[in-house]
């Protein structure tokens, strides 16, 4: 019998606008203490980094434990150099979005490290399945600036032909498969391309991202099921950035453990990787990767991060989490934790890296310039009408040639 109290239960997050955030009770595993299984080795030995935490900095920024990739100075470089590119760029697209520049914009700031990382680990012509939070993956890949701004402003430039929302970018060239805003679609995409490549024989990887909130979408469950039962050569990342638009990390993850562990149901290799450790993120990604092209099948990375901003420039992050939250994350920002790293290595320093920002800004504000030279978002020129009927078939039935006939282009 009922004893009038309601079994009904809903997560609620740990802290509400107003309280004081305290994260003690994530109870974070050290820095170099997670041990590095062979990349062959069976998925139930990848059970306890399943719920423990990849890391490689150490809280005085040093490399530690079996995961260090050993990345040379000049790389490390290269991805600070993406890293702040992508903040500075973020930043500057949301000014022009409020100011009435574009219609859309989502920062990623504070989850730099995981497109970033992610991506310099991967070939180049591994294909990537990316969410609308990956930008500095086509920064590690080396996209024009004016070509991605052109997009995100719909100009005469725009690649998608003003089709897409901004930030949804496609690059065919840069193996950068295009952003959807419907949530997981991107995963089961990635693992069947992940099966022609293992069908055809080659020796390619693919490589997803989605949100922690996604992972309650049914395409999580059927992409999982999928690379399981045919060893997919295929990296799925749950980019852990505790908030969805609105609700908590714990709307989704339910009563288990981590979302690294949802994999091991699949008996798939699965680990949870500090986001915000650049060469964690790195390693473990370099990890899932060789595991891939051996035939190992598929691996689940859950990339644990914070997002630092709102969700969306039409989300008002103070209507659900405390103001400055992000200031008291544990794991901390990802620039400046690679940043302090080079410093204690030598080959780094603040006037540099000051050098460096200012080298970035110049850069963004400049094409800038050259991409408003193609076109405005209120002004145009935009894409011509007649391009709405093109790149659906190779042969437009008779259906789309007399829309086209009674719109007179």
């Amino acid at each position: 019998m009922s004893n009038g109290q309601s079994r009904f239960h809903v997560p609620t997050p740990p802290f509400r606008p107003g309280d004081a955030p305290d994260f003690s009770y994530l109870n974070l595993p050290k820095a170099g203490t997670a041990k590095r299984p062979d990349a062959l080795a069976p998925w139930r030995d990848t059970s306890d980094l399943a719920v423990g935490l990849v890391g490689v900095l150490d809280h005085n920024h040093q490399a530690v434990g079996d995961w260090d990739p050993k990345l040379s100075p000049e790389l490390l470089r290269e991805g600070l150099s993406h890293m702040v590119l992508t903040r500075i760029y973020d930043e500057r697209m949301l000014k022009l979005q409020r100011q009435g520049k574009m219609s859309f914009y989502m920062k990623s700031t504070g989850e730099e490290a995981v497109a970033v990382a992610g991506a310099m680990a991967l070939r180049p012509n591994d294909m990537v399945f990316p969410s609308y939070r990956q930008q500095g993956i086509l920064f590690a890949r080396g996209r024009n600036i004016v070509d991605m701004m052109s997009h995100c402003i719909s100009n005469s430039r725009d690649n998608l032909k003003g089709r897409q929302l901004p930030v949804h970018y496609a690059w065919a060239e840069g193996h950068f498969y295009t952003i959807s805003g419907n949530l997981g679609t991107q995963f089961p995409q990635a693992v069947g391309y992940a099966m022609a490549c293992a069908y055809k024989g080659e020796d390619r990887v693919a490589a997803s991202w989605i949100g922690d909130g996604t992972t309650a979408e049914g395409d999580f469950h059927g992409a999982l099921t999928l690379a399981s039962t045919y060893r997919a050569p295929v990296i799925l990342n749950v980019v852990n950035n505790q908030w969805a638009i609105s609700s908590h990390q714990n709307i989704a993850l339910g009563d288990a453990p981590t979302f690294a562990s949802k994999g091991l149901g699949y008996g798939l290799a699965s680990l949870r990787v500090d986001g915000n450790d650049f060469l964690a993120v790195y390693a473990a990604t370099q990890w899932a990767a060789e595991r891939a092209r051996k035939g190992g099948g598929a691996t689940l990375i859950e990339m644990f991060t914070y997002r630092a901003d709102a969700h969306s420039t039409s989300d008002d992050p103070s209507k659900y989490r405390p103001k400055g939250e992000f200031d008291s994350w544990p794991l901390g920002d990802p620039i400046e934790r690679l940043k302090q790293h080079l410093i204690g290595k030598g080959e780094w320093d603040e006037a540099r890296h000051e050098k460096l920002v200012e080298t970035m800004t110049a850069l963004v504000v400049k094409s800038y310039k050259e991409a408003e030279s193609h076109g405005t978002l209120h002004d145009g020129p935009l894409s011509p009408t007649e391009s709405i009927f093109e790149d659906v078939y190779a042969r437009p039935d008779w259906r789309l040639r007399r829309q086209r006939q009674d719109l007179g282009v």
